[in-house]
């Protein structure tokens, strides 16, 4: 009872990291296939999951294919009940729901501003007045989310779940463009690039090199963090 992961290249696909976390860190079977998001090949390796046509694509044991990570995510939730995928306790639940609905829906200026990339961190990058708002109204959802799980766990609810999943790549992004944010905030942003399953995630992108390197600011760079 396997399940197929289609992802794009590691170092930079956010949404191919939460479709591989919701996998690895609850302990669902899979199989990984890379498709060519930047060899200019997604179209043709996706064609055989038509309609499908962005990544991650998750195909079932069955072979129903779905995409969309917020589908993808109530489908494994659904399949796998006691995997802990969303909190147990209904109230955080509900809230670790409206925090994936709001990644998936929102925070345009910082996704297109500060695209992910895991390779640096990118020094002196200036956070515009649209960003800054992306970030105020994510710490805002992220405290409130402990404030709801009544808990000083590492993570937004106390254990990981599905919330922890999406806000991954935000965090990679505060880290990877040094944006300005509390304490607490970049306290979060920490355990989450220091987890092994992230790492792991990151060590197999650096196994593919760029030239050029597609998000190149102009900037000075320094080395990315995580031990």
């Amino acid at each position: 009872m396997t399940y197929d992961l289609f992802i794009g290249d590691r170092t930079f696909s956010s949404w191919s990291l939460r479709g591989w976390l919701m996998l690895e860190k609850f302990n669902l079977p899979y199989r990984t296939h890379l498709v060519g998001l930047y060899k200019g090949t997604m179209a043709d390796d996706l064609a055989p999951l038509a309609p499908a046509s962005l990544v991650p694509v998750l195909r079932t044991p069955e072979g129903t294919v779905v995409g969309e990570t917020l589908a993808m995510a109530e489908t494994l939730a659904e399949r796998h009940p006691d995997a802990g995928l969303w909190p147990q306790d209904a109230s955080a639940r509900a809230t670790a729901r409206w925090l994936c609905a709001a990644m998936a829906s929102g925070f345009g200026a910082l996704r297109g501003a500060c695209p992910m990339q895991l390779q640096h961190v990118n020094v002196g990058f200036a956070a515009d007045r649209a960003v800054s708002a992306d970030l105020a109204r994510i710490e805002l959802l992220w405290a409130h989310a402990r404030t709801e799980a009544r808990t000083d766990g590492p993570w937004l609810f106390g254990q990981y779940s599905l919330a922890d999943v999406f806000y991954a790549p935000v965090a990679a992004r505060i880290v990877g463009y040094d944006l300005p944010v509390t304490e607490t905030a970049r306290r979060y942003c920490k355990t989450t690039i220091n987890d092994p399953a992230f790492k792991e995630w990151r060590a197999e992108g650096l196994k593919v090199s760029y030239d050029p390197f597609p998000y190149n600011f102009g900037t000075q760079t320094r080395p990315w963090p995580a031990a």
